[in-house]
Parts: structure tokens; sequence; C-alpha cells
């Protein structure tokens, strides 16, 4: 049984996409950014673009709004804070998360996960009775920057630090559990995206890329 209402969950969306407006256009321009980087090799700029998507989530959305009704928010935040920074370390200081463009199947699953958390779930989201401003939106929000994190994660080479892994495939269980009790359907593949992109995203063996970016 969850703390809050439906209609208390939707609140908090209109009010803290109000706030934030026009955060979501930068959230599309900064994914943007982090697509051109990819065949650029320029891996700082994907890794950072992913910690600033995992700190902003943390801080403005559960730390800042989610709070109000549900107080395990804190403790949501302080994981994705932490998420955060460990994509900033491990591609800024110890440059250990590096990207290509993908092959084979992980690459696919990769690209088809960046697309639906970009494109598809919004759209879903509103063709299921959602309306802006109270619904997740992308680059802003947990769910669908854990989508879109899972989706870039297969394609780093050879593949990602295996401490990168453990709190998206938390969030993924939590957020997608609770998307059923929601009616958020756009978040139901989140349920099992971490099961089924993480052992392919270890089981990768593909040529390291240069320590570029």
């Amino acid at each position: 049984m969850l703390p809050f209402s439906h209609e208390q969950f939707v609140q908090v969306f209109a009010l803290y996409n109000e706030r934030i407006f026009p955060a979501q256009f930068g959230a599309y321009l900064l994914a943007a950014l982090m697509v051109v980087a990819l065949f650029t090799g320029a891996n700082r700029v994907v890794g950072t673009g992913l910690g600033l998507m995992w700190l902003w989530t943390g801080i403005g959305y559960h730390w800042l709004h989610f709070t109000a009704v549900n107080k395990a928010a804190w403790a949501f935040g302080a994981i994705f804070v932490v998420q955060g920074l460990l994509f900033v370390h491990a591609s800024v200081v110890s440059r250990r998360l590096r990207f290509g463009t993908g092959a084979g199947a992980a690459g696919l699953m990769g690209w088809a996960y960046i697309a639906y958390a970009a494109v598809v779930y919004p759209l879903l989201g509103m063709w299921t009775g959602g309306a802006y401003p109270g619904m997740p939106m992308f680059g802003v929000t947990p769910c669908p920057v854990t989508i879109f994190t899972f989706g870039l994660l297969l394609l780093a080479a050879p593949r990602p630090p295996l401490w990168l892994l453990p709190i998206p495939l938390v969030w993924s269980l939590i957020g997608g559990s609770a998307a059923f009790l929601l009616q958020v359907p756009q978040d139901w593949l989140l349920l099992a995206s971490g099961v089924a992109v993480i052992p392919i995203a270890l089981g990768r063996r593909t040529r390291r890329s240069p320590a570029t970016g």
C-alpha cells in the first residue's frame, strides 16, 4: 500500500513541471548532445550528461517535490544523487566509462531504450490518458531517466563498470512495480528493463573504445 494516492502523485508532477519549466526542453537538448557525443567519442560528455540527469532528479524531483507526499523520497533522492556522482566519477575522474554506437542485439536494444525514453514514453503517457503537466517527463523524472540510462549502458564499450549497475536496477524494481499501482503504463517497461538489460550489459565483450572525450 502506497502512502499517497494517484491524485497526489499526479499533483506532484504538475507542480514540479510547472516550477522547472523550461528545463524539460533543456533535458532534450542535453540528450541530443549526448547522442552526438556517442558518434564522436566524447565519453565524458555522455557520462557527465547522465550524471546531471540523476543529480537533477534526485534533488529537484525527489527531495524538493516528492518528499511532500512520500518521506521515502529522501532516501530515493539520496541514491539518485549518489548515482549521479558515480557517473561523473566514472566518466571524468577514472574515465572507465566509455561508449560506442552499438553493435548486435545489445546495440539495437540500447537504441530502442533511448528512443523509448525520449520519444515513445511521453507519447504513450498521453495516449493512455496522461496530460501535461501532471505526468512524468523525459530527462527530469526518475523512470524515464532510468530507462534512458539502461539504453546508454548497453552502448558502453566494452561494458560498464559493475558499480554503476546496482542503483538503476534497484530503481527499475521500485519504480516499475509502483507503476502498476499508480496507473502509469509508460513505466511498465521499467519493471523488466533491469532484469533484461543488466545480464546483456555484463555479458558484452566488444572492443574497447579509445579513451577520448
